[in-house]
């Protein structure tokens, strides 16, 4: 059984009370980092209910949710409303602080082809996951290279390299600095044996200070 039940008042508010306090809802109570993509597609923070009417209002048709299905009262709100609004939730979780499987780049590719556009994507703080989902999105959907591309992932957008965070700007110039110059294309080095995303973790090293920012401080996901 979900813990929070929103079939009754009670459980609702339960569910608020979690979502404002336990997942930081109200950190971005006027701040939805929001930024759009191109003319289909805007990254942001994890949004509310009332957010996603906004959203829904402005024409946006699908909801990709980067933290995944969770038995958490952010998810059950999210999905709730996008049902309410009609909006379609896919859930296609990253992590941010892994570099990625090739499943889940391939994952991103096929997205890209086949949702209904204009797009939300998000994460919890609009920084990490949906920074790197962002920079996916403006490769391989927009044709940019990587190098252009990876400025998605910035602190114009929050997002901090220092911590380990920092391991998705690691594999992203890994490819720029070692791979791109012999002529691979992004995908092709994705799909190879040179790609190794273990390996790559294990090079990273994360700043001490900035695993202090992002992790005990800002607590981010």
């Amino acid at each position: 059984m979900p813990r929070f039940d929103l079939s009754t008042p009670a459980g609702r508010f339960h569910a608020g009370w979690d979502y404002f306090w336990s997942d930081h809802a109200f950190l971005r109570l006027a701040f939805s980092n929001a930024h759009w993509l191109g003319p289909d597609l805007v990254r942001t923070n994890q949004p509310s209910p009332r957010q996603l009417k906004g959203w829904a209002d402005r024409g946006i048709r699908t909801v990709i949710n980067l933290r995944g299905e969770r038995d958490e009262s952010y998810y059950w709100l999210e999905k709730a409303a996008c049902q309410a609004l009609g909006l379609t939730l896919i859930d296609a979780p990253l992590d941010s602080r892994d570099v990625p499987e090739p499943y889940r780049i391939h994952r991103a590719i096929k997205l890209f082809q086949t949702v209904e556009y204009p797009v939300l994507i998000h994460c919890k703080s609009g920084a990490d996951r949906a920074g790197l989902m962002a920079v996916l999105y403006r490769h391989f959907h927009l044709g940019e290279p990587i190098s252009v591309a990876m400025e998605q992932l910035s602190k114009k957008y929050l997002h901090s390299r220092e911590g380990l965070t920092g391991v998705l700007d690691y594999f992203l110039e890994k490819y720029v600095r070692e791979i791109e110059p012999t002529g691979m294309s992004f995908i092709d080095w994705i799909d190879s044996p040179l790609y190794d995303p273990e390996t790559i973790k294990a090079e990273f090293k994360a700043g001490w200070w900035g695993t202090l920012l992002t992790d005990k401080l800002l607590r981010r996901e």
